[in-house]
């Protein structure tokens, strides 16, 4: 017995050292700007949605199993994202606004956000069948952190599909993975690509994701920052724009699934195909520390639909595109009995912010695409990472 004892011992160090090793100091993530992405506007310093203060992110990435698929064991290749206005340590809420450009999808809490102009706690963003989970998951953590603004409660969350890499069906984001992404959020740097709610997401037949991206207003145009997080599913290959560049065109090589039909849903294909179409979709969300109403900010939202078309999508009828845009300005702007004084940038101002919003969104996605990495998921279906060798040979066969 000593030892088998003595044996075992030495095969867990060996295990511990080798996930130690995993888990080490990994390379800085590349992004497209490193590729040589041309793209306007000024970036803030992280170049994401956390350059406006206050704003936290966290994310609990699912991914477990290869090979067939087995509904409720895997393959798991999913997760949640979360973007808290003003972090963990405040209930106080954001000025907000909502638009959908395409509604084949869903974000739970918006006939509030429109009726009372506010939103009261985080944003969360998942696959299409863990909508319900998640929510659920918001007001719980919410009541165990004292953090609800009422005695009740309408999340946001909102949703893309993952099928075509994910297990669905097998509903494998648990509530513990909610509490984990909200107690986890933070400032500073955003991952980037397979992360969070993206982790299984296939953008323009390309591995797609979560992505991000800022821009910095100049002092004469007030000097706010605007911040953009997305949740990219959306488009088909022939689409695809980087930077004016027809890159889809150029790279169709890579997506053998795009004319091959779904196993478990034969008369569907996958995102991005050719066969049916755009059945994918995007989430946008917008943040900004502009003090803006929240009917400014549903135009704010309204904007992000420039971004994304710049990138080749037409929203397509399967496309679910649905935006969100909040303020971190006004803080206590409900606060009772009223009335409360604000802040609020003239309609004759706003042009830069909406600038903003395009450039940011649009950046925002192609990250998402230069951070993704290739993944295989059910059945052996595989998703190809966007070639940065192949996308900066284009580039530079297009003067850009």
């Amino acid at each position: 017995m000593r030892w088998h004892s003595n044996r075992l011992s030495t095969v867990l160090l060996a295990v511990c050292a080798t996930l130690a090793t995993a888990q080490g100091p990994q390379p800085a993530a590349v992004r497209a700007r490193d590729l040589g992405v041309p793209f306007d506007g000024t970036p803030g310093p992280l170049n994401a949605i956390t350059d406006v203060a206050g704003v936290t992110v966290g994310a609990t990435t699912l991914i477990r199993g290869e090979g067939a698929l087995k509904t409720g064991e895997g393959p798991v290749r999913t997760g949640v994202t979360v973007i808290l206005p003003r972090g963990t340590s405040s209930n106080d809420p954001v000025y907000a606004g909502w638009f959908s450009l395409n509604g084949n999808g869903e974000m739970t809490g918006t006939t509030w956000v429109e009726e009372s102009g506010f939103l009261e706690g985080p944003v969360a963003l998942t696959n299409t069948h863990s909508v319900g989970t998640v929510r659920d998951s918001m007001i719980a953590w919410g009541l165990k952190h004292d953090a609800l603004k009422q005695p009740w409660s309408l999340p946001v969350v909102a949703e893309t599909w993952d099928g075509w890499l994910n297990d669905i069906n097998g509903f494998h984001v648990k509530p513990d993975d909610v509490f984990a992404a909200l107690d986890s959020a933070k400032g500073g740097p955003v991952a980037e690509g397979n992360t969070g709610g993206g982790t299984g997401m296939v953008c323009y037949g390309f591995k797609g994701g979560t992505g991000t991206a800022s821009r910095v207003l100049s002092a004469s145009d007030g000097g706010y920052t605007v911040g953009v997080l997305v949740q990219c599913n959306c488009g088909r290959r022939p689409q695809l724009i980087i930077a004016g560049v027809p890159v889809g065109k150029e790279i169709p090589q890579g997506a053998p699934y795009a004319e091959v039909t779904s196993p478990v849903w034969p008369s569907l294909a996958p995102p991005g195909s050719e066969t049916q179409g755009d059945v994918g979709s995007i989430i946008i969300v917008v943040a900004t520390d502009a003090p803006l109403l929240p009917h400014q900010l549903k135009r704010l939202a309204r904007r992000a639909a420039l971004g994304l078309a710049r990138t080749g999508s037409t929203s397509g009828n399967g496309s679910g595109d649905i935006f969100i845009a909040f303020s971190t300005a006004n803080p206590h702007a409900d606060a009772e009995p009223g009335p409360n004084t604000i802040k609020v940038v003239s309609n004759e101002r706003i042009s830069p912010l909406f600038s903003a919003t395009v450039e940011a969104t649009e950046e925002a996605i192609v990250n998402a695409m230069v951070g993704a990495k290739t993944m295989t998921g059910i059945d052996g279906h595989t998703v190809n990472a966007l070639p940065h060798d192949q996308l900066k040979e284009v580039l530079k066969k297009y003067r850009r």
